[in-house]
Order: C-alpha cells, then sequence, then structure tokens
C-alpha cells in the first residue's frame, strides 16, 4: 500500500492514520474478548430454573422448528414457558406446544400481532422471579439456563445476555446464512469484550435475554415500553431489545454478556436475499437507540464509556469505510490519464489483495471453525460496502419502523388500544391483566 500511494505519501498520511487506529481498536478488542471470562456456575445457586424462571416466546409464524427449539428450552427445566401469538394463531400454537409438554407450555394471545405487546402480556402472566424472552427458532445448548442464571447471583445485574452462532435452514448454509455467521462472530467478539473492559452492552438480543422481573413489572416500564415513539410521532414496535438494554442502564442496573460455548445458542436467519431487509430493520433500530443513548439519555458515556466509545465509532464506520473505495478511484482516474506511476490493474489487484488479507484476518475466528467459509470472503467484503450504503439509507428512513420482513404486523397504537380493551375485560379469559398495585416496585436509578 505504500507503493501505492508512493508519489503523494503525504496526502494520504490522513487516511493512513484512519486505518492504524481502526486495525488498532480492532486488536484491542481481541486482546479483551481473548481475557474476558463467563460467570461460572456457582456451588449453591439463589435461582433455581424450576421455580424461579418462566420462558416468553412472542410469535406469530412458528412452525416444526418451535418443536426443536422447545424441546431444548425444556431440558433447562423452566417453571413455565409461555407463548404468546395473536388470536387467529392460537389452533396452530396450541398444537405445537401439546404435542411438545402441554403441561409447562402455555399460549396466550393478543388481539393484534404486536411483539413488545406479546412481550408484556407474558410479563403480566408471569409469576417467577426471572423472564426469558426467547425467538421461537432459538435452540439452546443443554447448559443455557444455569449458565443465564448464574450472573444474577450479582443482586446489581438487571438482565443477561449470550453469545450466538447461526443455525443452517437446510442442509449447508446459504450464502446468506454464512454472512451472517460472519456477523454474529464479529459481534461476538465486540460483546464480549466490552463486557470485560466496562461491563457494557449495546444490546443484550432479543434472540435470548434473561432479566428480573421485578424490573420489568414496574408500570413505569411497561408504559414506556409500550409506548415508544420515535421524535414523539412514530410508534416503535421492534428494537425492543434496544429499549430493554437502555432501560438496564439509565436505571442503574449492570448487564452482562454470557459468551461461551455453554450458553451460545443457534439461530436461524434469512436463507436469501430478505437477509437484507432484516439487517436493514436492524440497522434503524441501532441508529435509533444509540443517538438516544449517546445524545438524549447519556447515562452510557459515566456508566459504560468504552461501550459509548463503540456507539460512537459505528456512528462515523460507513463513512471511513467508504474512504477506500474513493481513493481507489481518485487513483485509477490518475492512471487512466496517465498522471500516476502504476497502471489501472495494478490498483485495483493492490486494493483487493489488501482487503482480502485484513478481512479474512477479522473472520478468523470463524474460519478456524469453518475453513470452507473462506470462499465467501469476497462476498463478505462486497457486502460491507453495500452496508455501508445502506446505513447510510437507514440513517435518513428512521421514519420506517415496519418490521419489513413479516407479514401481519399490524400498526402499533391499533394494538395497543385493541390489548387495552382486552385487560378491561379480565373475567372472559383467564388470562392475568397487568395489575399495577400487585407490580408497584421500585427500580428508580439508584
Amino acid at each position: 500500500m505504500l507503493y501505492l500511494t508512493a508519489d503523494k505519501f503525504p496526502v494520504f498520511v490522513p487516511f493512513g492514520v484512519i486505518g492504524f487506529y481502526r486495525y488498532l481498536w480492532f486488536l484491542i478488542r481481541v486482546a479483551a474478548s481473548v481475557a474476558y471470562r463467563p460467570v461460572p456456575l456457582p456451588i449453591n445457586p439463589t435461582y433455581i430454573a424450576s421455580e424461579d424462571v418462566t420462558i416468553i416466546v412472542p410469535t406469530i409464524d412458528a412452525g416444526e422448528e418451535f418443536k426443536q427449539a422447545a424441546r431444548s428450552w425444556l431440558v433447562g427445566k423452566p417453571k413455565e414457558i409461555i407463548i404468546i401469538t395473536e388470536e387467529k394463531m392460537k389452533g396452530p400454537l396450541q398444537e405445537l406446544a401439546d404435542a411438545v409438554d402441554p403441561a409447562r407450555i402455555r399460549v396466550l394471545t393478543v388481539p393484534f400481532a404486536n411483539k413488545r405487546l406479546q412481550m408484556v402480556h407474558g410479563i403480566r402472566n408471569t409469576t417467577t422471579d426471572i423472564v426469558c424472552f426467547a425467538d421461537d427458532d432459538a435452540i439452546w445448548p443443554p447448559k443455557m439456563l444455569p449458565y443465564i442464571l448464574a450472573p444474577f447471583e450479582d443482586q446489581k445485574v438487571g438482565g443477561v445476555g449470550t453469545s450466538q452462532r447461526v443455525q443452517p435452514v437446510g442442509d449447508s448454509m446459504t450464502v446468506w446464512e454464512v454472512l451472517a455467521a460472519f456477523r454474529l462472530t464479529i459481534r461476538n467478539i465486540e460483546i464480549s469484550a466490552s463486557t470485560h473492559i466496562d461491563g457494557g452492552v449495546p444490546c443484550l438480543s432479543g434472540r435470548t435475554a434473561a432479566y428480573r422481573t421485578i424490573i420489568l413489572k414496574d408500570p413505569e416500564f411497561i408504559h414506556g415500553f409500550t409506548n415508544d415513539l420515535w421524535l414523539n410521532k412514530y410508534h416503535l414496535n421492534s428494537g425492543d431489545d434496544k429499549f430493554l438494554t437502555r432501560w438496564m442502564v439509565s436505571h442503574g442496573w449492570n448487564t452482562y454478556i454470557q459468551c461461551c460455548y455453554d450458553s451460545e445458542l443457534l439461530s436461524t436467519m434469512k436463507p436469501n436475499w430478505r437477509f437484507l431487509l432484516q439487517v436493514l430493520r436492524w440497522t434503524r433500530n441501532t441508529w435509533r437507540s444509540d443517538l438516544r443513548s449517546l445524545f438524549m439519555e447519556r447515562y452510557v458515556w459515566t456508566s459504560h464509556p468504552y461501550c459509548a466509545y463503540t456507539m460512537v465509532d459505528k456512528l462515523f464506520n460507513p463513512l471511513t469505510l467508504l474512504v477506500g473505495p474513493i481513493l481507489v478511484t481518485y487513483l485509477c482516474v490518475k492512471a487512466a490519464k496517465g498522471d500516476y506511476h502504476l497502471p489501472v490493474w495494478k490498483i485495483v489487484l493492490s486494493y483487493m489483495a489488501w482487503l482480502t488479507l485484513t478481512r479474512t484476518m477479522k473472520l478468523l475466528p470463524h474460519l478456524w471453525k469453518r475453513p470452507q467459509d473462506i470462499i465467501h470472503v469476497p462476498a463478505f467484503i462486497a457486502f460491507g460496502y453495500y452496508f455501508a450504503i445502506m446505513k447510510m439509507y437507514a440513517l435518513f428512513t428512521l421514519h420506517e419502523v415496519g418490521w419489513g420482513t413479516r407479514a401481519g404486523i399490524g400498526d402499533a397504537t391499533q394494538a395497543l388500544n385493541a390489548l387495552n380493551a382486552q385487560n378491561a375485560a379480565p373475567a372472559q379469559s383467564q388470562e392475568k391483566p397487568y395489575d399495577p398495585e400487585a407490580a408497584n416496585y421500585s427500580t428508580q436509578r439508584r
């Protein structure tokens, strides 16, 4: 690369500094991730899954994969699993539940599909000290629940998340699933590093995360969670895990990530181009949540300064990522006019070699386990530049709050009004409405 910029080296010094900075922090993250250790299982645990854990699963379209996931949850012996779906899907979901364990799986309904309201309805019907949210396709290792409960031995810990890897939908991974697996590998490094450095994490992923029920039954939380408006106008449905993580920080609770083999869940991803729609939704949620954390709520600056730094870094990541191709394009134009010391093909080849080397280095933890995925590194490089452009697009479309990959997700305000009407008539159902007096807990910032 020095040879590539030899004739006007001083011009490229600032860009070299940017590259040095980014890879320096990458090495710091890797070092912190290596030094990280999960909380070990206690000899005499305070919390026992069979007495203290309810698993809540909001879903609208669970299929046969739900049976495999539910059986993996039951290995940990939770007290109960509550499935919350929309009314028209109760029959099919009840059949799936009965096929697995009708004694420990309940199916409840809300009038309209809305993930946040489904989660709240599950919370209202929970009687245990710990609530664990899970996606309907999240497959757990046998020791998942004990490892999730271990950090709660610290009474200051309010939420616990886990590491993840991709479960292919078919017999082998598609290129889209491999891209998702690459991203999860990098994420596992980032969250374990952040947890080790200052205990913070940008998001306790909604695929599986556990919380103290006392926090979630706070009327203030219920109201904020179900009336979450972007710019005081756009009612949010997705981004529930971001809201929960911010609530932990703003109310003085610690979080922890259990990142190890015994707490690493398997989750399916979209095996086709619709994966890009998932990424777009996640990116919008990240923009909204990070902007709120950094500039509106601002608790993260004092509670978890390193985590705050990672959020700031991600704000500028699209710009720094696009610097490379812009410079290469500039050099190619000069070379085509004969004003540069290298031909166009050498410039392009040198840049591609550099990209391949550096991106492969970042993916080594994944490639160590799945070396066959090295053929997808070029796709990962291309996806990185697409993602940079898409991230800028997401920034200017934050008013788009639709789910993007699921049909049947209706208007959040309409769904909230319908659920409130349902709770106003509890006599017609065995399900419990939310009782503010019974849940008068104090979770103010300590």
